[in-house]
């Protein structure tokens, strides 16, 4: 070996970059899920039913809404449209630990969990008229749980990323990000590492999880009721 080829091996032994070809896709066919429904069960047998199948060293992403449901993290709401508002606001000071900023009418908060977003994560979209939703209570627990139940229905070794949907500071738009996960590098710290003209890499660190998130929100969309998605092809992510 010679020390022209050492920036590319050490290069490559940090790579986040999966080595061959990703397919992503959300399957159809998942009932509206309420508090106390079985989310492993009812995804086991939606992926093992799609044509894809369920495979070792799948991602299966989840939005967190769903876990609220489940988790029983919704919250009866009035119709009223000004007693909706006060209520909404009332959770957002129940769930928040400070005010980040202030933009007109929205709050840009730190929730406890650490998470910087609007609202701190209360939304009532994806809910009943009469519902709001806060964020799971443990999101890296619940992604722990699901991941262990897919396994135990399907005996596939899959990791699981709960995504939620943020705006991004000086940035237009807002995009899925990974609030919790389980079974994957969240991260991939490129320091030490050379790049193919021989320069040390020494603060890159990518934000594997969420750019899992983003790229599985690409399937499932935000109208067609399709919550989660399963993406093949990380197995080197997989921890």
């Amino acid at each position: 070996m010679t020390d022209g080829a050492l920036p590319e091996i050490r290069h490559r032994s940090v790579e986040h970059a999966a080595p061959g070809r990703i397919t992503i896709w959300a399957p159809d066919g998942l009932p509206e899920f309420r508090p106390g429904d079985d989310l492993a069960a009812a995804l086991a047998d939606a992926l093992t039913r799609d044509p894809h199948g369920l495979a070792d060293g799948d991602v299966v992403v989840v939005t967190s809404k769903v876990l609220s449901k489940v988790e029983g993290r919704v919250v009866a709401a009035p119709r009223d449209p000004e007693e909706r508002d006060a209520l909404r606001r009332r959770l957002v000071d129940a769930e928040s630990v400070r005010v980040v900023a202030r933009v007109n009418r929205t709050l840009i908060t730190e929730n406890r969990l650490g998470l910087v977003q609007a609202a701190a994560g209360v939304d009532g979209s994806n809910v009943a008229a009469d519902e709001l939703a806060l964020l799971p209570e443990d999101p890296d627990a619940s992604a722990l749980d699901l991941a262990r139940a897919l396994t135990a229905r399907t005996g596939a070794r899959v990791a699981v990323v709960v995504t939620d949907t943020m705006g991004r500071a000086w940035r237009t738009g807002q995009t899925d990000v990974a609030i919790g996960a389980a079974g994957v590098r969240v991260s991939v710290g490129y320091g030490g590492a050379v790049d193919r003209q021989g320069n040390d890499l020494l603060v890159t660190d990518v934000a594997v999880a969420d750019e899992i998130a983003a790229a599985a929100d690409l399937a499932k969309g935000k109208l067609g009721g399709r919550p989660v998605a399963v993406i093949r092809g990380l197995d080197h992510l997989l921890v």
